[in-house]
């Protein structure tokens, strides 16, 4: 087995961490003190190659595959948490695209967002529907040949910035499987009827765009409709089943760049004539920290590496999900610790990333939602 990554993805790597080191710093307070999306940001990430790496060459993309993805992810998580969520969910909802798209869509749709002309969202969370996503209530009711959609989501990604969204909806009711009842169809976010309220005062991440999304009475045509009407609860579970893999490496992003500052205070700060780093108590939490990001690491590339063989394995990319999403709690968690009293103030990056961290144990799939998925996976069920 071969753990080296090739000359390419080195190169990547090494593009997105002198991307993210150079432009992130400068903003990174501000847009987390201000709730500021950065739009100018992701534009310039467009131009340098880095949205949309994984798409068709055809579609605007390079045609890499997830694995160069999470060592983009990885790298502009290290640097900055919120940032790095704003830069890689740009595109959320465009692997539904990607996946199930017609090649009139593909080109209509993931196009504009390689070149940064426009953001894309995915509207599947509602105020009583989370986890249980065949719960969804969203209706798109036919008219002729359009959908007629009436409903409301919450939580959703790139809510008020987002140019179109993959919305899943309920289009077949009647139907006796709870599960073949949705469809998932886009919307354009200027279509009359659209609503989206910006949700402020979150935890972290707060240069990313939240908000609550109101549909009324909004007219689509039949066209936009994704696949094949009925299979939109199975599509989103392959669609989370590949989007879980980047998840994955936010978590190891964020515990190494926590990791990283946790040592290089330790290294200077001094306490009893001694620096940190002298004391066992706080060599055997970087011990424990580096071995955790390392098979968060391997776990985060080996399902990286299956999906781009074409071998997604469910099991796999939600052992990844929970644990790399765990490790970056915990490094956050043990960064702050380190620092102290200091590493409860805003001015030490710190603080910030054990705000970020959590919510990589919720969105795309709670840490129960994956653990139920590999047990589900190991007993047969």
């Amino acid at each position: 087995m071969d753990f080296d990554l090739t000359k390419d993805q080195e190169d990547i790597r090494k593009a997105a961490r002198e991307f993210a080191e150079g432009e992130f710093p400068e903003i990174a307070q501000e847009c987390d003190q201000q709730e500021k999306y950065p739009r100018e940001l992701v534009t310039k990430a467009a131009e340098l190659g880095f949205i949309g790496i994984n798409f068709p060459e055809e579609y605007g993309g390079s045609g890499y595959g997830y694995l160069e993805k999470c060592l983009i992810t990885e790298e502009f998580w290290r640097v900055d948490p919120g940032l790095g969520s704003v830069l890689i969910s740009a595109t959320f909802g465009a692997d539904m695209v990607d996946l199930y798209g017609t090649d009139k869509q593909k080109k209509k749709y993931l196009i504009p967002l390689t070149k940064g002309e426009a953001v894309m969202g995915s509207a599947i969370t509602e105020p009583d529907a989370g986890s249980d996503v065949a719960a969804i209530t969203t209706m798109a009711r036919k008219d002729g040949s359009d959908y007629v959609i009436n409903g409301n989501k919450t939580f959703i990604t790139n809510g008020t910035v987002a140019s179109y969204f993959a919305v899943i909806c309920l289009t077949n009711p009647d139907n006796p499987s709870r599960h073949r009842r949705h469809s998932v169809i886009l919307v354009e976010s200027d279509r009359p009827g659209f609503e989206a309220n910006k949700l402020h005062h979150k935890l972290g991440i707060r240069a990313s765009d939240t908000a609550e999304l109101y549909f009324k009475d909004v007219r689509v045509p039949k066209e936009n409709l994704f696949g094949e009407e009925g299979n939109g609860f199975y599509q989103f579970m392959e669609f989370f089943n590949r989007t879980r893999i980047h998840v994955g490496a936010e978590g190891v992003g964020i515990a190494q760049g926590a990791m990283e500052k946790a040592i290089a205070y330790a290294k200077n700060r001094k306490q009893f004539g001694k620096t940190l780093s002298s004391f066992q108590a706080i060599q055997f939490k970087i011990a424990e920290m580096a071995t955790r990001i390392q098979a968060a690491r391997n776990l985060v590339y080996e399902a990286a590496f299956n999906a781009d063989k074409g071998k997604l394995d469910h099991k796999l990319t939600a052992m990844a999900k929970w644990f790399a999403g765990e490790t970056g709690v915990r490094a956050a968690e043990e960064a702050v610790q380190i620092h102290g009293g200091y590493g409860y103030m805003g001015e030490y990056d710190v603080e910030r990333f054990y705000r970020d961290a959590k919510i990589i144990e919720i969105y795309e799939g709670t840490k129960e939602i994956e653990k139920i998925i590999i047990s589900r996976t190991l007993l047969g069920k």
